[in-house]
């Protein structure tokens, strides 16, 4: 099969050995089109390695057609239409996954579309509901809220009653942000959002993938009990944390990962987007918001496209025809 292989500084879709056969609850699936992430750019950067066991090449997640089933297997089908949340592996014609870590495609819904729900919506709802704890009426703080994870953050809180504040990175991202359901929102070349989330009012959870950077505006704005989620470093590593404020308001701060999740916890979390996000994206409430694709062979362009954070939504890379 083919792969996208890391050569140096460059990434080159070349021949590999095929996947050994599924075993226990795995399934392999021929991927149609592979999601592009922000942690693809970091491991590539070798900032961010695959968790032990998961594949060297890149992408965490895929949409595509089950080829093959484990011996445990218990709720797919050979030909079942699928996406999937990996570890590691996307970039390539073929992925071996745990069952637990598949879910069907959204009637509705094509190969396309599916690849972009995986990542973001496991990321919103593990942070938002899981790791969050939102609580009927709670205001939210989402940065960076033009990503794919910020689109489908901004869906989720309007369809579950938390009115949101975001932060973009222009005027043209803030004006999307709001048509999908955002209250209010700054745009970050304008200054510190502190006043104009002030303004706003004090918010309860903040979902923040900046990191060091706006740790101490994040705290000057969250309220008492609030939480702030920490998804990523775009802002750095280190940066000083005011105790007292932290005391005061008995405010929470929770770093999140997902991608180094065992297959359990994985499951447990795409089985509450099973409940509760599925349905809602069958009857149109919920939508992937899709920036670009390109075909495999040009992702370069892709992760360009990406670091020069000039997309709305999410990015694609087309393996095979759907």
């Amino acid at each position: 099969m083919y792969a996208m292989q890391q050569d140096g500084d460059r990434l080159i879709w070349r021949s590999t050995d095929d996947l050994p056969a599924p075993r226990a609850r795995e399934v392999h699936i021929e991927v149609a089109w592979a999601g592009v992430n922000r942690a693809d750019l970091m491991q590539r950067a070798g900032q961010y390695p695959p968790p032990p066991g998961a594949s060297e090449v890149l992408g965490l997640e895929v949409s595509g057609s089950v080829v093959a089933l484990g011996p445990e297997v218990e709720k797919l089908q050979v030909g079942q239409q699928v996406c999937a949340l990996l570890a590691g592996g996307g970039y390539a014609e073929k992925v071996c996954v745990d069952e637990r870590q598949v879910l069907p495609v959204p009637d509705g819904l094509g190969l396309r579309e599916a690849a972009a729900l995986p990542e973001v919506y496991a990321t919103a709802w593990l942070n938002l509901f899981i790791e969050g704890q939102l609580a009927e009426g709670e205001q939210v703080l989402l940065h960076a809220a033009a990503s794919g994870v910020g689109t489908a953050a901004i869906q989720l809180c309007r369809e579950f009653g938390h009115p949101c504040f975001v932060t973009v990175g222009s005027d043209e991202k803030l004006k999307r942000c709001l048509s999908l359901g955002a209250r209010a929102g700054w745009n970050r070349h304008q200054g510190s959002f502190v006043e104009a989330v002030k303004a706003f009012g004090e918010v309860n959870l903040i979902l923040d993938p900046v990191g060091a950077s706006y740790l101490a505006d994040n705290q000057r704005v969250l309220a008492a009990d609030g939480r702030m989620v920490v998804i990523g470093l775009m802002g750095g590593r280190h940066a000083e944390l005011d105790i007292g404020r932290l005391l005061m308001k008995r405010q929470r701060l929770i770093g999140s990962t997902l991608r180094a999740r065992s297959p359990e916890d994985k499951g447990r979390i795409l089985g509450e987007l099973a409940r509760h996000v599925w349905p809602r994206l069958e009857r149109g409430e919920l939508a992937p918001l899709i920036d670009a694709g390109w075909p495999i062979e040009e992702v370069e362009a892709a992760h360009q496209h990406l670091a020069d954070n000039a997309n709305t939504g999410k990015l694609l890379l087309r393996v095979a025809a759907d």
